[in-house]
């Protein structure tokens, strides 16, 4: 069990919970808090945790918490480097990323080279670097926890298995999102309002619109076959509306083992700060009298092409996948400001995938340049006349 953690994104909704978990544990120290740019809530964290630092994205985000929390002793930084001193704190001993997109990425690689457990829940880490960062966490010594709820389920199942020689596939559940059994034709007109509607799960606006589009199912199947190490033919989506499955290995004799739960993003991160102990939680039990049928249905890739997509990058490798992930960035961002409809989520980012040139074993700074060249493409591209891919 870690002792003192440092949450990269606390404001939001996985660093809400986080600190929630580490209430109800009462034992575990806050070095570090960072956020975006919501300093009313920061100023509530660092006055309930008082943190030693406390990071925002900007300065002025930075000034203005300064003057609300200028009688408690935490130290306030901003930006990059705020992030970097928050995942390299000598007291924390682990580092949850709950950051949102590719600005986790330099503060978990800092992190990992610190020797710190590592609370994965920004999956873009391992969806654009994964190969460099198990590279790295391997030679440091550095935990790696997952965090997802998907990707918890099957670090579970794996507990005291004999080594990747006994998987046959690990199957990750997908609820299937607010637009389940939808045909393209129906799907041309939703709105913003409409794919933030999960049927399930209360997550931030970009996962949840990613969830709308299987893009972050896509992105979990990249995650899941780097941070297991196994191939892409041994990675599988199940839909399974109901949430209670998290996900499930099939074992090389035919065993399936799964992970049961209520759909609440507490379990999975007091796993990765106890572990590997198990504490009692805040979590409700699961009452398997009344949870109902547990169903389970293959994804509709014609409806849902970015699952379709994420799998063709992989299998692609190189920046394939860098590109496929800041293209989508760019692309849910400009969904969320009403700019773009559903499916030019989709339309822009597979463009910017073939647009951008291709690296097939990149550095650090050319998955960095990847990455910007795929937002600069879905920007231009948003502005030339294309006809719709339906």
């Amino acid at each position: 069990m870690v002792k003192c953690v440092s949450i990269l994104g606390s404001t939001g909704s996985i660093g809400r919970q986080t600190l929630d978990v580490i209430r109800h544990l009462g034992s575990i120290r806050v070095a570090a808090l960072t956020a975006g740019s919501n300093v009313e809530r920061m100023e509530e964290q660092c006055r309930s945790y008082h943190p030693k630092l406390a990071v925002m994205a900007t300065e002025e985000a930075a000034k203005a918490l300064c003057n609300r929390i200028g009688d408690l002793q935490t130290k306030v930084s901003w930006g990059e480097e705020g992030l970097l001193e928050a995942a390299t704190m000598a007291e924390a001993d682990c580092v949850i990323t709950a950051v949102v997109g590719m600005v986790g990425l330099k503060p978990t690689l800092a992190a990992i080279r610190g020797k710190k457990r590592i609370g994965l829940a920004n999956k873009e880490t391992l969806v654009c670097a994964g190969e460099l960062v198990m590279a790295q966490a391997e030679q440091y010594g550095a935990e790696i926890i997952p965090v997802d709820s998907e990707h918890s389920a099957i670090f579970q199942c794996l507990m005291g298995c004999g080594g990747k020689r006994e998987i046959q596939r690990l199957i990750l559940t997908c609820s299937g999102g607010p637009f389940f059994g939808k045909k393209p034709e129906e799907l041309k007109a939703v709105t913003k309002s409409d794919a933030l509607k999960h049927p399930n799960w209360k997550m931030g606006a970009k996962i949840t619109v990613d969830c709308a589009t299987l893009m972050n199912k896509g992105l979990e199947v990249i995650e899941a076959m780097r941070l297991y190490r196994v191939p892409l033919n041994k990675v599988d989506v199940a839909i399974h509306r109901q949430s209670i499955v998290h996900s499930m290995v099939e074992f090389t004799d035919g065993a399936i083992m799964a992970q049961l739960g209520t759909p609440d993003m507490r379990l999975p991160i007091q796993l990765a700060l106890t572990y590997p102990e198990r504490l009692p939680s805040p979590v409700e039990r699961l009452d398997l009298f009344g949870c109902g049928e547990l169903s389970f249905q293959k994804p509709d890739l014609e409806t849902f092409p970015c699952l379709a997509l994420a799998y063709a990058c992989a299998k692609r490798g190189g920046t394939a996948c860098p590109v496929m992930n800041g293209a989508n960035e760019e692309a849910v961002a400009m969904f969320l400001r009403d700019e773009i409809g559903f499916y030019d989520i989709y339309r822009l980012v597979s463009q910017a995938v073939e647009r951008v040139p291709f690296v097939q074993n990149p550095s650090l700074e050319e998955i960095l340049e990847s990455d910007r060249h795929a937002r600069e493409a879905v920007r231009a591209l948003s502005q030339e006349k294309h006809k719709s891919w339906i």
